[in-house]
């Protein structure tokens, strides 16, 4: 509050930051397509691939929300960061995922299917590692 109002020439994002957001974009699409062509290498029902599809993105989401807290600090070091509102949003994520996927009402809207524990398990995995490859460049960052 200290600092005068930025010019009307300059940007809102810094080039940086820019890309690293375009990049981690393109990560986490790479990721939910892969998961897309793995269910229908499988032959899954078109329920079924919605349904993991959506995981991989909303997993991807989590971590990017926990990742991105800081572009310097590991996601172990900002893990210890207290901060109710990220705790709470992420919690509020999981809350209505599960609700998603457990009243069949809801499911039936969104046309999912109860993936299996496996299933779950690798969209987790992929939409996890589609963005935690991003703590590499902070790790050389600080080195």
């Amino acid at each position: 509050m200290q600092r005068g109002p930025r010019g009307l020439t300059s940007t809102f994002f810094k080039t940086k930051e820019l890309i690293t957001s375009i990049l981690q974009g393109v990560v986490i699409t790479i990721g939910v397509l892969g998961i897309y062509q793995w269910s229908v290498y499988n032959q899954w029902n078109e329920n079924s691939t919605r349904s993991m599809v959506f995981l991989t993105l909303i997993a991807a989401n989590v971590v990017l929300t926990l990742v991105n807290r800081s572009f310097y600090y590991s996601l172990w070091v900002t893990l210890q960061y207290k901060n109710f509102m990220v705790s709470l949003l992420i919690g509020i994520t999981v809350l209505l995922v599960i609700l998603l996927f457990a009243v069949p009402f809801l499911r039936s809207l969104f046309n999912f299917e109860m993936p299996t524990v496996f299933q779950l398990l690798v969209c987790v995995l992929a939409g996890s590692v589609s963005v935690l490859w991003f703590e590499v460049p902070k790790y050389f960052r600080r080195k």
